[in-house]
Parts: structure tokens; sequence; C-alpha cells
């Protein structure tokens, strides 16, 4: 039997989505993050020795990361589906880039806007707030925001030319990019890229998506 262990606010979601794609028998672990902070609890260590999520298990074997998931996945169980065409070549190097796109490129951006945002909010002493404040928000001024807006009109563009990423059926690589996606919309003003708010829509309208929010709730972003 395969199961995910599913941390809430986590990107374990996009797993349950590639599950219910496939259409494969699963169960769910839950997982609950310690209130107030966004650490993961001491028992999925005991699954994975970095005790992060999403992480499977199909037997004896133990599968973490969501792409290595994605593609094991697809390899015993995909039958070629979700996938490009063999002979389809600029399919298959679209695939490959926004496979690796997601975390290698467009997340670590998202994780340093949320970074720098929070730092303004957390306690400190009085007289270390302003300059922590200045700092932040000058590093989210000159170099997150600005890097995050080159993504968001890159993808834009590539959205108005592809209903899907690699092209006009979706494929793994838009299930890898959900998790970016989705959290663009959490923190972002989208009212500029309607290409973008058109695929999170067509996104979250696809039936195995809403039987993962059905089992697992809506995707929770931490903000």
């Amino acid at each position: 039997m395969l199961t995910i262990h599913h941390l809430e606010k986590s990107r374990s979601h996009r797993i349950l989505w590639m599950l219910e794609l496939l259409g494969l028998d699963y169960q769910i672990k839950f997982y609950q993050r310690a209130p107030g902070v966004l650490l993961a609890p001491p028992e999925l260590k005991q699954i994975h020795p970095l005790g992060k999520s999403p992480v499977i298990t199909d037997g004896e074997l133990v599968v973490a990361e969501s792409g290595a998931i994605i593609e094991y996945l697809l390899q015993r169980y995909g039958e070629g589906r979700f996938q490009p065409a063999a002979d389809d070549l600029q399919g298959w190097v679209d695939y490959r880039y926004w496979l690796h796109y997601a975390e290698g490129s467009l997340m670590p951006v998202l994780l340093m806007k949320l970074v720098f945002t929070q730092i303004a909010k957390r306690p400190m002493p009085f007289f270390v707030k302003p300059v922590a404040k200045g700092i932040s928000s000058k590093v989210l001024e000159t170099f997150v925001q600005p890097n995050l807006d080159t993504h968001l009109g890159f993808i834009e563009q590539h959205l108005k030319q592809h209903q899907w990423f690699a092209g006009d059926q979706l494929t793994a690589a838009d299930v890898q990019m959900s998790f970016p996606m989705l959290a663009l919309a959490g923190r972002s003003d989208l009212s500029a890229y309607p290409a973008i708010q058109a695929y999170n829509q067509r996104l979250q309208a696809d039936p195995a998506w809403q039987k993962v929010v059905t089992k697992a709730g809506p995707l929770q972003i931490p903000a």
C-alpha cells in the first residue's frame, strides 16, 4: 500500500494530486505543525531523517522530495501518462524545464519573500526593529520583488501560448508547478497576470485536484 505522509502547509498536496491523477490506491497519514511555528513534528523523522514532507512509503521503499516522488510514481505506475509523447522533443524540453524550474528557480524567490516579509512582524527589541524593518524592506524592494516580477512576466508569457506548462495536455510538470503557482496567488497581486490567474483556475477545477481537496482540505500556504 502506498502511503503519503502529509504535512499541513507543505508541498505534499501536489503529490496527492499526482496520486489521484494516476488513479492509485493510497492512504494518507496526517501530520500537524507545532502551533505558531512552521516546524514539522518529530514523528516525520521516523520516516525520513530530514523530517520533511512530502515523503511517501511504497512497501519498504521510502521516497522523499517532490520531484523525485513524481518521477518514481511515473516510472513505476505511469505507463507513459502525464508526460509528453515520446517523439515530442519540444514537449520534453518544456516538461523537464518546468519540472526543475519549480524548486530550482521559482521557490527560492518565493521563500525569500516570505522570510523577509516576516522579519518586521517577529518580536524583537524595540531598538532593533527599525533597523531590521529597514533592511528587510530594502532587500524586498531592490532584490526580491524585482526578481519575482521577472519570473511572473516570464510565466505569464509562457501561459499565454500554452494551456499547460508542457503544451496542451496536463503533465507532471503542472503537478510540480502547482505549489508555487498557488503560492503566488496567496502572496502576490496577480491582477496584471490574467494568464496565470486562468491557469490557477484550470488547476483547481481539475477533478483530481478536487478529490485532493475533499480528502486533505484546501492547500494552505504559509503566510
